[in-house]
């Protein structure tokens, strides 16, 4: 926190991503008081999810291309009138189909803060020991939202009105949005203003990002299944209001850990500390489904969130290794948005197993992401290592030079 510049983006950025966890919570519960469907709810809001993980890697390369300015400017523009939209045409009873098509842009044009936070924490410590306690420090941050941003969106929709949520996230995207932007001193050299650039390379073209995007769709997982499956457990077992205690629960663990990492200097490698990591993740996972009690529930929760921070902590470490600076944000964009991803199909498949089999019966949702995330992660483990030179071809086009002679 004493890193020269380190809280004139923190702040915004703090502000600024607030949103991106009540965007979810706040659709659902708007559309289901318009509609009086959870189904049609829930679709609406997986319909944002899966436009902004699809979108959101485009607007990190052109972020590192160009500038995360020039980005957020026009973004935060489209996001908020395209919110504004999707309220009106819920309140006015529009059709499925019309709050399906206000949906995409709403999810597409959500500003990727937190990716864009970590590459300028790149540009400050990358490369030194600091880097891991800054990804901690941001994994934190990243579940303190998650916390409170849903607390919040929740209370103004059932104390205020149904369409609060969504038009407080609209406005804060907007008023946190340009605050960030206009800390212009922090944000990464746009790649395009460098010397020998490569504007066509990719943070995707590198083996080490695609492995931990399937890492990080197993997270994903996780946070979806845990969602669903808690809210009908507790349900089944007469005490609903259970639900957000539980999950707080869970995200505490998530907290814990992520605070211990951080004060940690570590020496392991961090291939070996994600294996080992995940591996743990896996295993508790797969308990939660044998859970028959809300006390052993929590437990076999706090003990999954334990696991969680570690290993989302060590995937965005690595990324300062594999991909060169000109192209972090795009990477981290593609980790956010994988996990963004899992969640949306695991919320849904989640659902689809709690409707058709037992109580209970979603949690095998993230013990099935996670142990398939985790077999990938072995079988490919080789390509987590750094080569030399291979994040430079990719984002700045280096060639292999040709060797002379020299008298």
């Amino acid at each position: 926190m004493r890193t020269p510049g380190a809280w004139n983006f923190l702040l915004p950025g703090f502000a600024a991503r607030q949103p991106f966890a009540m965007l979810t919570i706040s659709i659902v519960l708007l559309v289901q008081h318009t509609t009086g469907s959870y189904g049609s709810a829930g679709a609406v809001s997986a319909v944002a999810g899966v436009s902004m993980a699809l979108f959101a890697p485009f607007t990190g390369k052109f972020a590192d291309r160009h500038g995360q300015r020039a980005v957020l400017l026009p973004g935060v523009l489209v996001h908020t009138a395209s919110g504004v939209a999707l309220t009106v045409l819920a309140l006015t009873h529009a059709p499925l189909w019309a709050l399906f098509a206000a949906a995409v842009p709403t999810g597409a044009s959500v500003p990727q803060i937190g990716p864009m936070v970590r590459a300028r924490w790149g540009v400050k410590v990358g490369g030194s020991r600091l880097m891991p306690t800054a990804a901690a420090f941001e994994s934190v941050t990243d579940e303190f939202t998650f916390v409170l941003g849903p607390l919040f969106a929740t209370a103004l929709c059932t104390a205020v009105n149904p369409a609060a949520g969504l038009i407080t996230e609209a406005s804060l995207t907007l008023v946190g949005g340009l605050l960030f932007a206009a800390q212009k001193a922090t944000q990464p050299v746009p790649s395009g203003h460098l010397a020998g650039a490569d504007r066509h390379g990719s943070a995707l073209a590198v083996p080490g990002v695609r492995v931990l995007l399937v890492a990080f769709l197993g997270i994903g997982a996780v946070f979806g299944g845990m969602q669903v499956s808690l809210a009908a457990f507790t349900e089944s077992i007469g005490h609903p209001g259970w639900n957000g205690l539980m999950y707080g629960v869970f995200a505490a663990g998530n907290m814990i850990s992520g605070l211990v990492c951080g004060a940690i200097a570590w020496k392991v490698a961090p291939q070996r500390r994600l294996l080992v990591g995940y591996t743990a993740l896996a295993v508790t996972a797969s308990g939660l489904w044998t859970a028959h009690s809300a006390l052993l529930l929590a437990g076999i929760g706090l003990l999954v969130g334990c696991c969680i921070a570690p290993a989302l902590i060590t995937g965005y470490t690595l990324v300062d290794s594999l991909v060169a600076p000109g192209a972090r944000t795009e990477a981290f964009t593609w980790l956010t948005g994988a996990v963004a991803l899992g969640q949306a199909g695991a919320v849904t498949l989640a659902g689809q197993l709690e409707d058709r089999f037992w109580d209970g019966a979603g949690f095998l949702v993230p013990m099935g992401g996670t142990v398939l995330a985790l077999i990938t992660l072995f079988v490919l483990r080789s390509r987590l290592a750094p080569r030399r030179g291979e994040a430079r071809v990719v984002a700045r086009g280096v060639g292999h030079r040709v060797p002379v002679s020299v008298d």
